[in-house]
């Protein structure tokens, strides 16, 4: 009978030869920024939104004197003040745009490699597009509405907001929102650069 020997090595696992085990596939890190970019564009669809329907519907009507004893009704609304009607399209536009990328980046966080750099550079591309676009609106509904609420004594324009008080309380608000859906963009674009340069690095 053959001696059994103590020093010599277990025997090897069951295999194909040459062939290592693999390691457990890592998980994705770069979720939690995905997920807050979906956030902000959620957010920015919300106030979007609201801005567009608290400025459509401001409409006012108000009896206006131009003789003694003689009123007429005249109306303040959204087509007659050009610079609201620009707010309005661009505040559309990113409200669209909200809900198409947010379902682009949904899909892009299921994905197991999440989203590509190309895709993240296409959002930083449009984002600042619309950020352009949307900042440039609501400074220019923002010049209109301060000559609505304080007039213009060197140009002799008078102020309208004493008159119609609703009309021009609704136009702020709905300006307020349309700067905080600005600030939104700004931070989808510094989130998305952000992202951009941590997986170029990581390179």
């Amino acid at each position: 009978m053959g001696s059994y020997d103590a020093t010599s090595p277990p025997p090897a696992t069951a295999g194909p030869p040459g062939k290592q085990s693999e390691p457990p596939p890592k998980h994705n890190g770069n979720s939690s920024p995905v997920v807050a970019v979906v956030g902000l564009r959620m957010f920015l669809f919300t106030t979007a939104l609201v801005a567009i329907i608290v400025m459509v519907t401001s409409k006012q009507t108000k009896l206006i004197p131009v003789a003694p004893g003689v009123a007429i009704p005249l109306s303040a609304k959204l087509n007659y003040v050009p610079s609201l009607i620009y707010l309005v399209t661009a505040l559309s536009v990113a409200c669209l745009y909200s809900i198409v990328s947010s379902v682009i980046s949904v899909l892009a966080l299921m994905k197991p490699g999440g989203s590509s750099t190309k895709l993240q550079l296409h959002f930083v591309m449009i984002d600042a597009l619309l950020l352009g676009i949307l900042a440039s609106a609501t400074g220019a509904a923002i010049g209109v509405a301060y000559i609505g609420f304080k007039g213009n004594s060197h140009t002799r324009w008078n102020k309208v907001c004493n008159t119609y008080d609703s009309f021009c309380l609704r136009s702020a608000v709905s300006l307020i929102l349309s700067l905080v859906s600005s600030i939104t963009l700004l931070l989808l674009v510094w989130l998305s650069i952000h992202m951009l340069y941590k997986k170029t690095t990581r390179r």
